[in-house]
């Protein structure tokens, strides 16, 4: 098997067994986008986006779809047949498309270049000889990767600046690593060397020339490491920053002081008169993940300039202090002046919140500032305090932080300081006028919180129970408070196995009892409770109804209806609710938050009346039946409208104002319409649940969503039975019978059209009679037998004419026309579709017409009219595309592909099946293994059965 690797060390390069493989520069730059997010899918939208940007044109979607094709031939590496997992795989559908590039990380420079620097960092301290020799090794390995500025061919691309600048800042640990591993050992010429020249590539760096003036020392060249701080020292001066270290050491160097040769003292050592305050809680002990936030955070805080101050936010209990501790420790080395740290108590339930001049008088105190000294008025303390760090380079954290108004008077004004506010709240404020980094902490990710559990669990119980292990981190919604309650109870009875307790969580579900630990600091509820207490009553009274929404995520307009307010009411209110992290803001208008808040909200809200509770619901199901009503209108014009209940007070649905903003709503909410079915039909609201899932029916069967299709139906039938509505049964019935057809189980679709059938004649309804029968056609046609779906379409044909119903009517000619070219009869087939299309253009019914289209250039390709043929399937893909059919498109791309080949067109032909292919395996359609196929083996005739539902498909 050939070996891939990637090198990103310099320009981004692929090598397979040692040769280089080209790239297009546009294949780079997706392939440099997919390595940042190594093992992470991309969503198509977001690739679009970076690769393009405005200048993103109607086709970028097709065009993407192009270049992810040709990096994965290129990527290709001794992976054999068409059916094996590419390199870049494909995630996901519809608006959930992405793409993940899955590589192990050993095959990226860029992995092997930290996991070194990481190795050597952890052999520095101690000065076994050994281990230092070992550690000059790893962090020499490491440099000799680096070939120039990372992703060097799209370096000035946006997406790529954030890890340009941390893999930089790998550089100089590598370089300050080597210098010290270098020194410790006594090697000052080797040391001195490589210091040179990484004082040249990071001038302002006072550690590195803090090394470099120590081995120049160290080898009796002492004008020179004197010249080296005294330069260095005025670098940062002209900057606004001062340089305490070079300072002390250029002294110590012209009094000719005895000086260590081996790692710098610890930063603040050395003659100042008293010890560098630390107020900083110990190194979290079991602190895992964060790493690209972290690496981000310290940048900002060691930046040159004015004043860095850093705001973390997050939900309770994801871990905003263990984060600011965590960064404090790592950045101590460089701001040697000493770190000052206060909890603040903002969200504390013991007591009031920590004023601003009660932390300036901890601050005084832990400056040693006698009391005889601090002034008696609040703004003279406040003025010593900033007087004092003026002059110094300190870092200061500001824990659990209310407000802005609690952390100005705090922020120093000197340029050397950096200050870590950590708040529930976003402080909207504090970004927008003291120029704040925000710095927002998500959950874990699955491994994190695996890492998590190992390290709690020192005894081997997470690796020996794989499966209970993934229970817990679910339930406890890879929240790091949640995981971390549950890995003590489990510390604590070591003889619990943890099925046991991933059992418990699972019998607990919908509740916060399995994360009562007794002590508030460490129960859930409790937590929660610090942020909700803090609300005004309408954004608390949003919060618990939204333990009703059955989604993940809920829109601005679908919350202000579950609340009955209007949306320009309801949006601040979420807003205040984002604010105090009790949800997120995924997206423009879209709220989300973990299940554990969720639960909370759930919690809350059960103690409302029923009454109350009832109210809401329905109008959660009212907003989401009369949008998706109006959604499907925009999507299927000509269908047969219902008449939906009358709509609760407060219900304020949207409007899609035409097809593309249709397919987007739809998009959206996908999963959440299917959940509001289950929802509807949990609580006795039936006329809704069939309703609801009749106007999904267009939507699931243009994306291939056929088992949601079947299960939403499915709530529907019952739901018509249960109120003997015989026509809402009859319905039922038929779209589920297409959703079978389409998966090939055709008994089960044929008993259901049967009993549709059935229903529709004791009715009298003539055009939903023709519907079915278009259908049961389809499925005589899968089952083989030709000749008597022929029969089933001309029955329909009479129906439709008969009921009056020209969009039926029109169908039903592309059915039958298109039976007659499966029977060989191709014009017959032009006959029939010249009839369809002209009824079609005539009625606006752009569904019907693309299927004609695509039946009329079948037609002409096998009577050899390839040309003819050609312009009429390329009308029928431009037609899917505008509608969202992924379906019909890729059906119409495989046709295409055909006649592109008998016209001689071979490599058009086959782009066009790749296309196709790409789009049935999203979809996860049986037809893509056929394609794959037909691009093995080289074309022949495609199964006729593959363009059936052309003529019947609404």
């Amino acid at each position: 098997m050939a070996q891939l690797r990637i090198t990103v060390l310099g320009p981004l390069e692929v090598e397979r067994n040692g040769e280089v493989v080209r790239l297009g520069p546009r294949q780079a730059e997706l392939l440099s986008v997919l390595v940042l997010a190594l093992g992470r899918p991309v969503l198509a939208n977001r690739l679009v986006a970076l690769l393009w940007g405005a200048g993103a044109g109607d086709g970028a979607a097709a065009t993407l779809r192009s270049h992810v094709s040709h990096l994965r031939r290129a990527l290709a590496c001794g992976r054999s047949g068409p059916a094996a997992a590419p390199v870049v795989a494909t995630v996901g559908a519809g608006a959930g498309l992405a793409y993940r590039l899955d590589l192990a990380p050993d095959q990226l420079d860029a992995h092997l270049f930290e996991r070194e620097i990481t190795q050597g960092r952890g052999l520095l301290d101690g000065g076994d000889p050994a281990a230092l020799s070992r550690a000059a090794e790893l962090f020499g390995t490491a440099l000799a990767r680096w070939r120039g500025a990372p992703f060097a061919n799209v370096a000035d691309r946006p997406f790529a600046l954030s890890e340009v600048a941390r893999l930089e800042a790998l550089c100089r640990t590598a370089r300050r690593g080597h210098a010290e591993a270098l020194i410790a050992l006594g090697r000052h010429g080797a040391a001195i060397g490589d210091l040179t020249g990484a004082v040249a590539q990071f001038p302002y760096d006072e550690g590195l020339r803090h090394l470099l003036a120590l081995a120049l020392y160290a080898e009796q060249r002492v004008d020179e490491a004197a010249e080296v701080c005294r330069h260095g020292a005025a670098l940062l001066r002209e900057r606004g920053m001062d340089a305490p270290r070079l300072q002390r050491l250029h002294g110590a160097i012209l009094r000719r002081e005895e000086l260590p040769v081996g790692p710098p003292a610890p930063a603040g050592a050395g003659s100042t008169p008293m010890a560098p305050p630390s107020l900083l809680p110990a190194d979290p002990p079991h602190f895992v993940g964060r790493a690209a936030a972290l690496d981000d955070a310290r940048r900002h805080c060691l930046a040159p300039g004015p004043r860095r101050v850093l705001l973390v936010t997050g939900a309770a209990g994801v871990g905003k202090t263990s984060f600011a501790v965590r960064l404090a420790h790592l950045l101590a080395p460089d701001l040697p002046d000493g770190c000052l740290y206060v909890n603040l108590r903002g969200f504390d339930p013991g007591g009031p919140a920590l004023s601003s001049d009660e932390a300036v008088r901890l601050f005084l105190d832990a400056l040693q500032v006698p009391p005889e000294r601090i002034p008696a008025s609040r703004e003279g303390r406040a003025g010593r305090y900033r007087a004092l760090l003026s002059q110094r380079r300190m870092l200061v954290v500001l824990d659990n932080a209310r407000d802005a108004e609690q952390v100005r008077p705090l922020l120093p004004g000197a340029p050397g300081c950096a200050v870590v506010v950590t708040s529930r709240s976003q402080m909207p404020g504090l970004v927008a006028i003291e120029g704040a980094r925000p710095v927002t902490l998500g959950l874990l990710t699955a491994a994190e919180a695996r890492e998590l559990l190992v390290a709690r669990l020192a005894d081997g119980r997470v690796t020996a129970e794989p499966g209970p292990t993934d229970g817990i981190i679910e339930r406890c919604a890879r929240l790091p408070l949640a995981l971390a309650i549950v890995a003590a109870r489990a510390a604590a009875n070591p003889g619990f196995p943890l099925a046991a307790l991933a059992r418990e969580l699972a019998e607990s579900q919908g509740s916060l009892d399995g994360f009562a630990a007794g002590d508030p600091a460490t129960d859930l509820r409790a937590v929660f409770s610090w942020s909700y207490r803090a609300l005004d009553e309408p954004a608390a009274r949003v919060f618990r109804l939204l333990g009703l929404h059955p989604g993940q995520d809920i829109s601005a307009p679908a919350a202000a209806s579950l609340a009955a307010m209007p949306e320009r009411q309801a949006r601040p209110v979420l807003a205040e609710l984002a604010r105090a992290q009790l949800v997120i803001e995924r997206a423009p208008g879209r709220y989300t938050c973990h299940d554990l808040l969720r639960a909370y909200a759930a919690e809350l809200v059960g103690s409302e009346p029923d009454a109350v509770r009832r109210a809401a619901r329905h109008r959660i199901v009212d907003h989401y039946l009369r949008s998706a009503r109006a959604a499907d209108e925009r999507f299927s014009p000509l269908r047969k409208p219902t008449t939906p209940p009358p709509a609760q007070p407060g219900v304020t649905p949207e409007e899609p104002a035409d097809n593309g903003r249709a397919l987007a709503w739809f998009a959206e909410e996908h999963d959440v319409l299917g959940r509001v079915v289950e929802m509807a039909a949990g609580h006795g609201f039936d006329r809704h649940v069939w309703q609801l899932a009749s106007a999904l029916t267009t939507f699931l069967s243009r994306r291939g969503y056929w088992e949601d299709l079947i299960v939403a139906q499915n709530h529907a039938l019952a739901a018509a039975e249960r109120t003997d509505d015989r026509a809402a049964t009859a319905r039922a019935h038929g779209d589920i019978a297409a959703a079978y057809a389409e998966t090939s189980r055709l008994g089960s679709a044929r008993a259901h059209l049967e009993s549709a059938l059935a229903l529709l004649d004791e009715q009298g309804d003539r055009a939903g009679q023709a519907q079915t029968l278009l259908t049961l056609s389809w499925v005589s046609e899968k089952e083989g037998d030709q000749a008597t779906a022929l029969r089933h379409d001309q029955l329909a044909l009479r129906l439709f004419r008969a009921a009056g119903h020209p969009a039926g009517e029109a169908r039903a000619l592309n059915a039958v026309g298109w039976d007659h070219a499966v029977l060989g009869e191709h014009r017959e087939t032009v006959r029939y579709c010249q009839w369809a299309l002209i009824l079609q253009r005539r009625l606006g019914d752009a569904v019907g017409e693309a299927n004609s289209w695509d039946t009329l250039g079948y037609a002409h390709h096998h009577l050899g009219n390839h040309r003819r043929a050609a312009r009429c399937f390329r009308r029928a893909l431009a037609l899917n595309q505008e509608l969202g059919h992924r379906y019909n498109e890729a059906e119409t791309l495989e046709h295409l592909g055909d006649n592109y080949e008998a016209l001689g067109d071979p490599v058009a032909g086959r782009h066009c099946w790749l296309q196709a292919l790409e789009i049935l395996t999203e979809m996860g359609h049986p037809m893509a293994e056929r394609l794959r196929d037909k691009l093995a083996a080289g074309h022949r005739e495609p199964a006729v059965e593959s363009a059936a539902m052309a003529g019947r498909a609404g």
